[in-house]
């Protein structure tokens, strides 16, 4: 059994807490190489039902993260709070973000994946050192209101002139 795997069929019709320490053990464990280390606490809430589970998440620390910019380290802070309801049913299958089908002779849930998953989701797509957090607010405020990309053309005879006459002749069959 995995170390981030709870045993679901001795729990009781009640909620559980459960803490969890996250290292670069446990990101090489379940990634894929995509966070290259960090520090982290997890906290779950599994609440038992007749029907369901409820679990609560919520997950702290700092990931080291590289800058896409200057290729320097730098610590940025993770917060995520997140609930995923797992229900029994037939088989196992994702039906929504937030909802999952498990069978009811499910043993156990691998909350390990579930955790790397909401972790990789708060990275930012753009990671910037924090330095640089001025200069690209900068950046996206003289962007605002700019056209990058526009189809219209200023003169319209140029488009006249440059059409190949095959496609003129098509033109006049409408």
């Amino acid at each position: 059994m995995k170390p981030f795997s709870i045993n679901i069929i001795g729990l009781e019709l009640k909620a559980h807490q459960f803490s969890f320490k996250l290292d670069d053990e446990f990101l090489k464990l379940y990634g894929q190489g995509y966070l290259p280390g960090g520090q982290f606490s997890a906290e779950v809430v599994l609440d038992k039902h007749e029907t369901f589970i409820e679990a609560d998440f919520k997950i702290e620390g700092i990931a080291k993260l590289t800058c896409d910019r200057s290729l320097d380290v730098f610590d940025f802070p993770i917060q995520q709070e997140k609930r995923i309801l797992f229900k029994y049913g037939e088989e196992d299958k994702e039906l929504t973000d937030e909802i999952i089908l498990i069978s009811r002779d499910c043993v156990s849930l691998d909350l390990g994946q579930l955790i790397y998953e909401f972790i990789g989701l708060s990275i930012p797509i753009k990671k910037l050192h924090p330095r640089f957090k001025d200069e690209d607010e900068d950046e996206d405020e003289n962007q605002k209101g700019k056209m990058v990309y526009s189809t219209a053309s200023d003169d319209n005879t140029e488009d006249k002139e440059t059409i190949d006459p095959i496609w003129e002749k098509l033109k006049n069959l409408k």
